[in-house]
């Protein structure tokens, strides 16, 4: 594991569990909204944010948080692993609303209210035919809750790498 991508709805814990692998694995880790969006939340535009990831990928190690399906596949032709989190709706809407009382962070709106609902419908598709068009070469790590992401990361102590499953 030394380029990881970490993917899934908002609210499934990308956040988390990319900090604590990069932390594990001692490697960089860019959370893409970063990358994205300014401090006034101005977005990118699609070429500099396509550019500015292959210069993120083109480091020998990293972990990268974040979904933005349009440039998946330049993240997925760099890495070795992946981890997608596919955590049910209703798990997503309650981390999202834990994250808002624990900090104001982030926009949340109707739009994405009925994006996290639709995630598994409409999206989680787009996701599947991704990675199996650009991440044939990946280890794929899917985890379907919040217990199994956690035993992912708490399975190893510190300074050890994790396998992959």
């Amino acid at each position: 594991m030394e380029r990881v991508v970490v993917i899934g709805c908002g609210g499934s814990g990308k956040t988390r569990l990319a900090r604590e692998l990069a932390r594990i694995l001692d490697a960089p880790l860019t959370q893409l909204d970063a990358v994205y969006y300014d401090e006034r939340w101005t977005a990118a535009s699609p070429d500099d944010f396509a550019a500015r990831q292959r210069t993120l990928v083109a480091a020998p190690r990293w972990v990268i948080e974040g979904n933005y399906a349009g440039t998946l596949p330049i993240r997925l032709a760099a890495a070795d692993t992946v981890v997608f989190l596919d955590l049910p709706a209703v798990t997503c809407l309650w981390g999202i609303a834990q994250r808002r009382w624990r900090r104001e962070a982030g926009r949340v709106n109707w739009a994405f209210i009925r994006y996290v609902v639709g995630y598994r419908r409409q999206m989680r598709p787009r996701v599947r035919e991704l990675l199996g068009a650009h991440g044939g070469h990946v280890d794929l790590i899917t985890l379907t809750s919040r217990r199994q992401a956690n035993q992912f990361i708490e399975r190893w102590p510190s300074g050890v790498r994790p396998p992959v499953d």
